[in-house]
């Protein structure tokens, strides 16, 4: 598997006018591995209408579109995965239903949680939140010791998400996250979205010298 970090980007709770532009400038600003629209409690028309504007941007660009809690709605969509929640319906179901796509399981920061989405063959676990986030209220505090444990133990890919910017990520990067999901580091970044990916990037690459100094 790569070694390197890479960014995992989430679209904004509310998509602003003229996002798909936003969204193209930050994809070609920088690498990004995939892109997760996520919607919470918009009408299912409007998602598909934003999966038809977004998803061949991201596509045309090698970047993943992943589907926020419905793998149903994704598989429908011919989106390239889904990403669910523990309440977001049946994961063994949704596994079956996504075969051959990526199937992501929030594990918050429970071990007990990661084990059992990796044995449901999920693509990847998500641990979360490291840091405080307005994007959502944030009832599990996680530790970097997680992403540890799990890159020694499994070989599933790990993300980490909850408030992290190009300020706080390097500890995550050196506890072993394989992806860093972020919102407002990029979307609120002040010089704008491809600013933030781009210092992102930056960021990674220099927790990654960091590594390789054995710092």
């Amino acid at each position: 598997m790569d070694d390197r970090c890479r960014l995992y980007l989430v679209t904004p709770p509310v998509l602003p006018t003229g996002f798909a532009d936003l969204l193209a400038a930050a994809l070609d600003s920088g690498d990004v591995a995939c892109l997760q629209l996520r919607l919470k409690d918009a009408p299912e028309d409007e998602i598909r209408r934003a999966v038809e504007t977004l998803m061949p941007i991201a596509q045309a660009r090698e970047v993943a579109f992943i589907l926020n809690d419905d793998a149903k709605l994704a598989a429908a969509t011919g989106c390239d995965g889904a990403h669910l929640g523990q309440t977001d319906g049946d994961h063994a179901g949704a596994r079956k239903l996504l075969k051959g796509k990526i199937l992501g399981i929030t594990c918050h920061a429970s071990r007990h949680l990661a084990m059992e989405a990796g044995e449901l063959d999920a693509d990847y676990v998500a641990f979360g939140a490291f840091f405080p986030t307005s994007t959502k209220e944030t009832q599990h505090q996680a530790d970097p010791e997680i992403l540890e444990w799990w890159s020694e133990m499994m070989e599933v890919p790990s993300v980490a998400i909850g408030g992290i910017n190009a300020a706080n990520c390097g500890p995550l990067v050196r506890a072993g996250a394989d992806f860093l999901a972020v919102v407002g580091a990029v979307w609120s970044h002040p010089e704008g979205p491809a600013a933030g990916v781009r210092a992102m990037n930056a960021a990674i690459v220099e927790a990654r010298r960091g590594i390789e100094r054995g710092a």
